[in-house]
């Protein structure tokens, strides 16, 4: 069940993403989403270490599982919550503050009980903190690759 509920998730926000959001803000968005999974990849590659969470099936689950998270509801959602947030910071940091406590507490559990995962060496509340600096972090690194160039820079026109 766990892996049709991936599969599916997956295929519907995408298409949902690629049916309804503006191209413009794909591209605009699209680093700090790029950004923030990096983020995720590198945590469950350092997870084998410390045993945060564990995977049924071994590596190849425990891959695709994780693949099918970052790449799949995390990146559309964050390309979303951007799109309709980003320079309202209260907005954003309301937005994401709802979405992580129901990412955290009912949806970890829901999605524990259904196979997805099963939280080890983290807890409810550490995921919850966990998904709230990396919004901030995310919503800091938007607003630093955004900043207007010096204006030496902006000045100098090319000879193309």
């Amino acid at each position: 069940m766990a892996t049709f509920f991936r599969i599916v998730n997956a295929i519907v926000l995408w298409a949902i993403v690629l049916s309804f959001l503006p191209k413009l803000s794909f591209k605009k968005y699209l680093p700090v989403t790029l950004f923030c999974s990096c983020i995720f990849l590198i945590q469950s590659l350092l997870n084998p270490i410390f045993k945060w969470w564990d995977v049924k099936g071994g590596l190849k689950y425990r891959v695709f599982d994780d693949l099918a998270f970052i790449f799949g509801p995390f990146f559309t959602i964050n390309l979303w919550v951007f799109h309709f947030t980003y320079g309202k910071f209260s907005l954003y940091a309301l937005c994401n503050l709802i979405m992580d406590l129901l990412y955290a507490y009912p949806l970890n559990a829901l999605f524990q009980k259904i196979g997805h995962y099963k939280l080890k060496r983290m807890t409810s509340t550490a995921l919850f903190i966990k998904t709230c600096s990396l919004a901030l972090l995310n919503y800091g690194f938007q607003k630093f690759i955004e900043k207007p160039s010096s204006p030496e820079l902006s000045n100098h026109k090319s000879s193309d």
